[in-house]
């Protein structure tokens, strides 16, 4: 199991190290704290906050014995996660909204108890706001949905990214729009275009002007393929070399320590464990 975790680690560390080329990166699990602030702030929330959160809602709608208790709870170990490091500014999607206001509730709630101590932090909302599905444009984009043509991999293929424009939910009609509301599946794809080729959804549509959506399908896989390109390689290159992954690792998570212990012996403190 141990082994099989740290594969897994390195995998993903290979992943985030391609798509941010910082020297340090820590990794959740090797950081204790995070748990133990975790369930201290778990003590602070009532059941009906968290099962009234839209994800849990979602999740538990779509698994056929419904949610654990750790999915239930896993908001709470988000906001351990941000407030452990007292940010104050978090770069979040649309569908994270929700998620923010528990951790600011949550931090205005700690403060109120025990006096000032974390930054209530604020929401910084990305540009593409959500990526909807390929497959269902009324739902996110998920790395979890079972439909494999519903989700767009960094690490697929050109042929598989190909392959899933051309499958994706438009509609009967052949002009490239914009319209979220009436055309949801065609206003998708105008979005992922304009995000990955870096216009302004205007532009976007101006590049497509006199093509239908069979054609758009594929001038926008072949924009998502040429952004991904880059990131692939330098997944690929990092996946050589595991020494510097487990390195990476290991600092990252001695500097998260030396930041996150402090902070949690201080809530320890103010809530009389210590």
């Amino acid at each position: 199991m141990a082994m099989r975790s740290m594969r897994k680690a390195r995998g993903c560390w290979s992943f985030i190290r391609a798509l941010h080329k910082g020297p340090e990166a820590a990794q959740t699990p090797q950081v204790s704290e995070h748990t133990q602030l975790s369930w201290i702030l778990t003590c602070m929330v009532r059941l009906p906050r968290l099962q009234h959160l839209h994800q849990w809602k979602v999740k538990i709608a779509t698994q056929k014995h419904g949610g654990t208790v750790g999915l239930l709870t896993y908001p709470v170990l988000q906001a351990a996660d941000i407030l452990l490091y007292k940010s104050t500014h978090v770069p979040v999607g649309e569908d994270q909204v929700q998620h923010m206001e528990l951790v600011q509730d949550l931090a205005r709630e700690f403060n109120k108890k025990y006096g000032e101590f974390f930054p209530v932090p604020r929401s910084i909302l990305t540009s593409l706001k959500k990526v909807k599905s390929l497959r269902d444009p009324s739902a996110k984009m998920s790395k979890s949905d079972p439909d494999k043509l519903a989700t767009v991999r960094i690490t697929d293929s050109p042929e598989e990214i190909v392959q899933k424009f051309r499958k994706a939910v438009t509609d009967f009609t052949s002009e490239v729009t914009y319209e979220p509301a009436r055309r949801p599946g065609v206003s998708n794809l105008v979005a992922i275009h304009a995000a990955v080729a870096g216009l302004r959804v205007e532009e976007a549509l101006q590049l497509s002007a006199g093509v239908d959506t069979a054609r758009y399908k594929l001038l926008v896989a072949d924009a998502v393929i040429q952004r991904f390109a880059p990131i692939k390689r330098e997944i690929e290159k990092l996946k050589t070399d595991r020494g510097h992954l487990e390195k990476v690792l290991q600092v990252g998570s001695a500097k998260a320590k030396e930041l996150a212990r402090p902070v949690c012996q201080e809530v320890k403190k103010l809530v009389g464990f210590l």
